[in-house]
């Protein structure tokens, strides 16, 4: 019996996380449970799954969950604010955290699960992508367990070597199994045919229109400027040890493999699936196990072909602004992910064009030193920093 803490549980990948449990009562039991502001779902949420602990963002939105609570005669402590995430998740009622809270609030409640020894199931992208070596280092010293569940990484885990990335013991495993490189699949989003002029033209709605997942309007977005791949390629090097040469992205619009490990002896091995969430969090829920996730198998006749192409940085600059965070190092992938964040929540909210968002982190990116990111400190000073300055950006277009 897996005992789980959901990070995140009214989102798109809390709300798979649950349905897979939902399937396996005698599997797994929800202690804790939280959200920002969605008050509702998280009720009945409660009243499904019955956790020791619910969290959510404000005051506000806890005075509402126990009037909610109390009309259902449900006993759940209800909890508010940055460091009741960091209770839930650390709380000794719990094994296992699904990561699962979009953008830098995630950061600290991960970490310091991590730093408590927990299974780790990694949906967040910040927490590499902010602080992967701090966090690697949190995942060492808490003997914490690391599964990643961003559908690429996961696949990428289960075509690699039997070599578990816990314990940050990954780094100069692979080579020694023949690991030549990983070969990250992206759908090229929404508008990968459109041409540069037509991308300035396109609505938030467009933008969160994907072709083939489900997801929140943030990751949607990163979907179609394709910053959510170049973020994937930082989160790569620090999950598996690999260096960003050879880490490549690859379009693939079907969204059938969902990444692949090429070896030196010619072998290409990848996995592959239905787009749906539900199989790598099973697989990160059950490991080293498998279980039934719900999930529609896939019917390779139904299947007319499968493609792939280059990823043009021209069309996605986000991707080249990537590299080059990673290429930096320091505190610059936390730039650029704050940025991004700023950038994505303006053309969301009409404040300036989709094409603006790849210029605002850029400008942000040429505006920062580099220094070392060697504490959570310089971390959290440097998100800071990145958000203002896109702001600043923002109001000058």
């Amino acid at each position: 019996m897996r005992n789980i803490c959901v990070l995140g549980s009214t989102g798109s990948i809390g709300v798979n996380t649950l349905d897979v449990v939902r399937r396996h009562p005698n599997l797994f039991s929800i202690k804790a449970l939280t959200a920002n502001s969605n008050v509702q779902l998280l009720a009945k949420q409660c009243a499904e799954f019955k956790p020791k602990l619910a969290v959510v963002g404000s005051e506000l939105a806890a005075r509402q969950l126990e009037e909610e609570l109390a009309l259902a005669n449900l006993k759940v402590a209800v909890l508010f604010g940055p460091q009741a995430l960091i209770a839930a998740s650390t709380s000794e009622d719990v094994d296992t955290v699904m990561a699962a809270i979009v953008g830098a609030a995630g950061l600290m409640p991960t970490i310091e699960a991590a730093r408590a020894g927990k299974r780790i199931l990694l949906a967040n992208k910040e927490a590499l992508v902010m602080s992967g070596d701090l966090f690697m280092q949190a995942i060492k010293q808490g003997q914490a367990e690391l599964l990643p569940i961003d559908s690429e990484h996961n696949a990428i885990y289960q075509s690699l070597p039997d070599a578990n990335i816990s314990n940050g013991g990954a780094r100069g495993i692979y080579e020694q199994h023949g690991v030549k490189e990983i070969l990250l699949t992206a759908s090229g989003g929404p508008f990968r045919n459109k041409s540069l002029a037509e991308l300035a033209m396109v609505t938030p709605d467009q933008a969160c229109a994907h072709p083939n997942w489900v997801m929140g309007r943030k990751i949607s977005v990163d979907s179609a400027t394709m910053m959510n791949k170049g973020l994937e390629v930082i989160e790569a090097h620090y999950l598996f040890g690999v260096s960003p040469a050879n880490i490549k992205v690859v379009i693939h619009p079907q969204s059938v493999i969902h990444s692949m490990v090429r070896y030196i002896d010619g072998s290409v091995i990848a996995q592959l699936g239905q787009p749906d969430m539900r199989t790598p969090i099973a697989y990160g829920l059950a490991w080293p196990n498998r279980i039934e996730a719900g999930v529609q198998e896939l019917d390779f006749l139904a299947m007319k072909d499968l493609s792939f192409e280059a990823a043009s940085f021209e069309q996605f600059p986000c991707v080249k602004l990537a590299y080059q965070a990673l290429d930096a190092g320091g505190i610059m992938p936390c730039t650029l992910n704050a940025a991004n964040e700023v950038a994505v929540q303006g053309f969301l909210n009409g404040t300036h064009q989709f094409t603006k968002i790849s210029e605002i982190v850029e400008r942000v990116l040429n505006q920062v030193e580099v220094i070392k990111a060697d504490s959570l400190e310089t971390v959290l000073f440097a998100d800071t920093q990145a958000r203002n300055l896109a702001q600043q950006v923002i109001e000058g277009f």
